[in-house]
């Protein structure tokens, strides 16, 4: 009998802000033990490339599951007349 593959996890996201209105705007990728590294690997330069995000942090857990915290600088855009 073939193991059934689900469609990648949906990703968390978060933001962090100083008081200043500067911060991070983070992504957490879960990646589950049966997608290949090929597979995680495209859809995190695919995030970068496409959407400015660059990795910070990558975990592998027990049991094969890998999770990668990607973040981008949050820019605040002030209103002009």
């Amino acid at each position: 009998m073939a193991a059934q593959h689900s469609s990648p996890l949906p990703a968390a996201r978060y933001t962090t802000q100083n008081g200043d209105g500067t911060g991070w705007q983070y992504l957490v990728l879960t990646c589950q033990p049966h997608e290949s590294l090929a597979e995680v690997r495209r859809r995190i330069v695919d995030h970068a490339e496409y959407g400015k995000w660059e990795l910070r942090r990558s975990s592998i857990y027990s049991g094969g599951v890998r999770k990668y915290w990607l973040r981008r600088r949050l820019m605040r855009v002030e209103r002009t007349l």
